[in-house]
């Protein structure tokens, strides 16, 4: 989810924590709690920093070892450890309770949308994504505000936000089965598909599409129940050519590859240089495919630029390359 939706169930936690007899009797228990579901919601997310570096660096690593089983286990350990010297009274045990319901339900929520985490890892690098949830979903955002709003009101937390987390856990079943059936759907206007990506956005009941079969790609959107197909591609498997392969030595690409499970290709080669372009699949929007991965070799095949990320039109992805060398 986005930052400012894991603020607010950060603080949605610390309100139910008030259901928590240890913390209901005792004022610095709740204060540590408050700190530690705060900061507990944002941890996993530290590697946002990554994206100062390079798009590359960021794509190929967030949401991966931060939100994997150890930092799971070891992100309240370190939280606890730093809270618990300032407010020495607390409840040790409650405080790692609430701050690892707060760092497991951060990794736990992330898994419903289209990016996914690693969270199984080190036992399996498989990125777990189920697209039910778009990154920033209203519905959810929206209650945890109301939530806060009640709260503020004079409501007592805690029922409040059992109350949300209740409609919260509707809301996701409600999800779950929507997607299902855009999925068959799908299934009854492709039956050869082999793979088929759902994608939701912010709109309750639209979704991204994108389905693969032996021969084609098919992009489209659904509205309910209905499909639309808008754009198809024949499948032609990446060639071995030494330009590809020159071009697959770049960090961006490589990154790029790393994320993406459906994308289209192209090479073009122009008087003093080649242009080695990858675009997925999955993110159309208005006519356009904005997420990329770009690489321009010279003639020797030495990279002279790249670039990966999100480019809504070329004036723009031209400048990228002028600026980012390879």
């Amino acid at each position: 989810m986005d930052t400012g939706t894991h603020i607010v169930m950060g603080l949605a936690l610390a309100g139910l924590a008030t259901l928590d007899p240890e913390v209901a009797a005792n004022s610095t228990t709740a204060t540590a709690v408050m700190i530690g579901t705060i900061v507990g919601s944002q941890a996993p997310d530290i590697d946002t920093v990554l994206k100062l570096r390079n798009n590359a660096v960021y794509i190929r690593n967030h949401r991966g070892i931060t939100h994997s089983i150890p930092a799971v286990l070891l992100w309240p350990i370190a939280i606890t450890a730093v809270i618990y010297p300032f407010l020495p009274e607390t409840n040790l045990l409650h405080l790692w309770l609430w701050t690892f319901l707060a760092v497991f339900l951060h990794v736990f929520v992330d898994i419903f949308n289209g990016y996914g985490t690693q969270a199984l890892r080190p036992f399996s690098p498989k990125w777990v994504a189920l697209g039910m949830i778009n990154t920033f979903d209203p519905i959810i955002f929206g209650l945890h505000v109301l939530g806060l709003i009640v709260w503020g009101l004079g409501a007592h937390p805690g029922f409040t936000f059992l109350v949300v987390y209740a409609v919260l856990v509707g809301y996701y079943i409600i999800r779950f089965f929507a997607q299902k059936r855009v999925v068959q759907e799908v299934k009854t206007l492709i039956p050869d598909a082999t793979d088929i990506i759902i994608s939701p956005t912010m709109k309750f009941s639209q979704w991204r599409i994108a389905v693969m079969n032996k021969q084609q790609f098919f992009v489209g959107r659904a509205y309910k129940n209905d499909v639309t197909i808008l754009d198809q591609f024949n499948r032609v498997k990446v060639p071995s050519s030494p330009v590809i392969e020159a071009a697959k030595k770049d960090k961006n690409l490589s990154a790029f590859l790393s994320f993406s499970p459906v994308y289209r290709w192209e090479v073009d080669e122009y008087d003093d240089y080649y242009e080695v372009k990858f675009i997925d699949l999955r993110y159309r929007s208005k006519d356009h495919y904005p997420f990329v991965a770009v690489v321009q070799l010279d003639l020797d095949l030495n990279i002279q630029s790249s670039y990966t990320g999100w480019i809504f039109s070329e004036e723009k992805l031209r400048k990228k390359l002028e600026i980012l060398p390879g």
